[in-house]
């Protein structure tokens, strides 16, 4: 029975490991396209000579060795959240431990892992961009004839690739592992004919090669890295696609396929430009037999096209994360599966990565010039998870200061290396990274700190419930058949909606509800812990429904839940009372007018809790209440 077992559970992560190269490995797996190309033919194009060649492959080869396989594989991996991944998982972590750090470390954490999420999103517009442009710039390897189809090609691809996202990725998604196998079997083999023609290319594995580089070409040799880095973009999917598949599984496609696959691949590009340096301006397709060129564009184009699919997906996953954490306004969320809770559609994200994505392309043009404004992002997420990581096992795990500081500062060597290499590409493209970052970030917090001040301005004016109770029963007010469930943003006191509701209407229901949901800082909460029911007398219940930061909360649901509580659930006599706030910049508040401005904006465009939580509309109350902010 236990061999049998054991047999399932392999069965079971190598069949997740297969469809882990379609999600996890997209984006660092078409990396070859552009890597080598933009360390001898980009913006910071290094001298094309055979120390050079060997050093920017010893580069490449022990930046995957550290960065991937053991900062991220061997240790990030570790830091998970009850299984789920990625950066705001790990500011949810921190979150929960928050009053062991002073306010000012509080602050520092929460602005960098905001702002590293909102790098993510500048990622989200660049990578389909760069992958798709590269993959399609392969034509003109071919003939010089493809060469004014580049862009429009490349702008039909994009916004195929991006009307396609509302049908979800349920019933092709089953075929990415598969054509990600193809795509590193053939760049690796592609790269191993070429190493068997000039195996002096695997001298490169010295680190001493990467050494000599930097002694002969001191500062260019140090700007180099800002293309280098390029060879592992994406390395923050690894880890935000933990909860998906598992360490076990991404370790095991990452060791077993897709890193041979890579250093196979790059080492044959050195090899090519050894013997062949004419192909310098596109080494990828310069492995390539001609008479397999177009067949390698397909499948490069393909393969791009999952890389990009894989972070489009992430996009729309981190947003729902920071809309349940508190950081966004609500969006409209469809949910494309009925039976993976994951897949999700966005489409107000989905149009703008679009546009953005298709505007980017009309700008740079070529793939070189965008190459110049995505390491910076990359290197900069990486240098703030790395951080984030030390708090985490120091302060969390509990390890001693002298261990912590040790592994934050190997991180270190290099995260803020290639950072520093990339500040230089940032008036070539950089600063559109940072400058949607910035705008996110913005918004992010805005949305935050003004919600933080709308509750507090709520709960102190909020009625005792105590005392609400004590009124009802003194007076004797009219109760009618049914339900009135109250959506109310804090369990504390009375909600407005209760209260105004009472005061022109004089009438109550015989079983009234006060429901607030909970976000937690777990991705899911199991249906034992989902809700807190307390019975407060006079016919009235306190609901606390808990979610996590990976589901959506839906009302009704809570309402089903409720009725094992002796709650009346029939839902004919059910009415839900929203409160709508209309809010006015006047008030005393301490954030900044412009804040203020930006905060009401949010809430104006944010969508409906109606329609959000599942209520149906049929069956909802709104009563407005104005309020000074």
């Amino acid at each position: 029975m236990q061999v049998y077992l054991l047999k399932h559970n392999n069965t079971k992560v190598l069949s997740l490991a297969i469809v882990a190269l379609g999600v996890v490995y997209g984006d660092i797996g078409t990396s070859p396209l552009y890597t080598m190309k933009e360390c001898f033919h980009g913006i910071h194009a290094i001298s094309l000579n055979e120390k050079n060649i060997l050093g920017i492959l010893s580069l490449i080869f022990w930046s995957l060795a550290v960065v991937i396989s053991l900062n991220y594989v061997v240790f990030i991996l570790k830091a998970d959240n009850r299984g789920e991944g990625g950066i705001f998982a790990l500011l949810a972590l921190l979150s929960a431990k928050k009053k062991s750090f002073s306010p000012k470390l509080n602050a520092i954490i929460f602005t960098g892992a905001v702002f590293g999420a909102a790098l993510i999103y500048g990622d989200g517009i660049l990578t389909p961009a760069i992958s798709v442009l590269s993959a399609i710039e392969g034509l003109e390897v071919a003939t010089s004839v493809a060469r004014p189809f580049i862009i429009p090609l490349t702008c039909l691809v994009l916004f195929t690739l991006f009307i396609m996202q509302k049908r979800g990725t349920g019933k092709i998604g089953s075929i990415f592992g598969p054509i990600m196998i193809l795509w590193f079997v053939s760049i690796g083999t592609l790269g191993l004919i070429q190493i068997i023609k000039n195996p002096h290319v695997l001298k490169a594995i010295n680190p001493l090669c990467a050494y000599n580089f930097f002694i002969t070409n001191k500062l260019s040799g140090f700007i180099a890295l800002g293309s280098v880095v390029l060879c592992f973009t994406g390395a923050e999917a690894l880890y935000a696609d933990l909860g998906h598949f598992g360490a076990k599984a991404i370790r095991m496609s990452w060791y077993g396929i897709a890193l041979p696959g890579l250093i196979l691949n790059y080492f044959g590009q050195g090899a090519l430009l050894l013997n062949s340096p004419e192909f310098a301006f596109n080494p990828f397709f310069g492995l390539v037999p001609k008479k397999y060129l177009y067949l390698m564009v397909g499948l490069s184009t393909i393969a791009t096209v999952i890389a990009s699919q894989a972070l489009i997906s992430g996009v729309f996953s981190l947003t729902r994360q920071a809309i349940q954490l508190g950081y966004s306004p609500r969006l409209k969320i469809i949910h494309t599966s009925s039976e993976k809770e994951g897949q999700i559609y966005m489409p107000g994200v989905n149009s703008a990565l679009m546009f953005a994505c298709i505007g980017l392309v009309l700008t740079f043009r070529e793939s070189s010039r965008l190459a110049g404004a995505y390491g910076l992002a990359v290197t900069a997420t990486m240098t703030i998870t790395s951080l984030l990581y030390f708090f985490v096992i120091y302060k969390l795990w509990k390890w001693s200061f002298l261990k912590s500081i040790s592994i934050l500062l190997l991180f270190f060597i290099f995260d803020l290396s290639y950072f520093g290499a990339n500040l230089f590409k940032f008036i070539d493209g950089g600063w559109f990274t940072f400058l949607v970052a910035l705008i996110i970030m913005i918004a992010m917090k805005t949305w935050r700190d003004g919600r933080s001040e709308l509750s507090k301005k709520l709960l102190s004016t909020r009625l005792p419930i105590d005392m609400l109770l004590k009124t009802v029963e003194k007076h004797n007010i009219h109760r009618v058949e049914g339900t009135a469930v109250f959506l109310t943003v804090s369990p504390i006191g009375t909600p407005p909606a209760l209260l105004h509701h009472l005061k022109h209407n004089r009438v109550l229901h015989e079983q009234v509800a006060l429901l607030s949901i909970n976000s937690v800082d777990i991705p899911v909460v199991s249906t034992d812990e989902r809700l807190n029911i307390e019975e407060l007398g006079q016919g009235f219940f306190r609901l606390i429904a808990n979610y996590g930061f990976m589901e959506t909360p839906n009302v009704p649901d809570i309402i089903k839940l409720a009725s094992k509580f002796g709650l009346y659930t029939d839902t004919a006599m059910i009415t839900y009372y929203l409160g709508r706030e209309t809010l006015f910049t006047t008030g005393k508040s301490k954030m900044m007018p412009w804040r203020k401005s930006l905060f009401e904006f949010m809430s104006r465009n944010a969508r409906p809790a109606t329609t959000y939580f599942g209520i149906p509309i049929n069956r909802v109350v709104e009563i407005g209440t104005q309020i000074e902010l």
